[in-house]
């Protein structure tokens, strides 16, 4: 009844548009990002060496207790929240793809060596190749994640959005607008699970 009550009064419609549009720029951002420092690390094995212990420790610790920070640094505004969401993710996506590259055939990336092939070659004929359902099941898992930090985000600096109209109702004693909204983020969630899932099922087949 409240979702349908705020379609015909249009109001739901900007929180719906927010927070998917937050959550699909920040899952591009870190697709593009962790997928470029995966790359970086296994190229450059010493940096790597150096950046792991870091990225681990980066991972592990709670991304709600740097949301404030960030809000304080960036502001409460929508780049901040993009960025609570690639915070969720982005730290995860670097490991788990650094890991699956270096788990590339070495019988492969012998042979292309001793056919005089440069790292370039090692990385756009093996690594890539050979690393694709990984890619696809990292993004997979990313977006869920993705859309967690984005409502972390709207919780604490937003002014629209699902996670506010959470904050907003549970404040105001509105828990109607806050199992709506809980029952619509299941929705996106699967939604776009679904189709990661499909083209990932598209690129097994190719």
């Amino acid at each position: 009844h409240s979702f349908c009550s705020m379609c015909r009064d249009g109001s739901i419609f900007p929180h719906l548009s927010v927070t998917i549009t937050e959550t699909l720029v920040s899952f591009l951002f870190v697709v593009v990002l962790g997928a470029g420092m995966a790359v970086l690390l296994w190229t450059c094995p010493r940096l790597a060496k150096i950046t792991e212990p870091y990225l681990v420790v980066l991972n592990s610790l709670p991304k709600s207790a740097l949301a404030p920070l960030l809000i304080v640094w960036l502001g409460a505004n929508e780049r901040t929240i993009i960025v609570c969401g690639m915070s969720v993710a982005i730290f995860g996506s670097i490991l788990n793809l650094y890991t699956g590259f270096g788990e590339a055939d070495p019988e492969k990336l012998k042979l292309i060596r001793a056919l005089g092939g440069t790292k370039k070659d090692e990385l756009t004929k093996i690594v890539l190749p050979s690393s694709v359902p990984l890619i696809l099941s990292v993004m997979k898992v990313n977006i869920g994640l993705c859309l967690v930090g984005v409502i972390i985000g709207e919780f604490i600096g937003a002014r629209q959005g699902l996670g506010y109209l959470i904050i907003y109702g549970s404040q105001t004693f509105k828990l109607t607008w806050v199992l709506m909204s809980i029952v619509i983020l299941c929705v996106i969630a699967m939604g776009l699970y679904a189709i990661l899932d499909f083209i990932e099922k598209r690129a097994q087949k190719w």
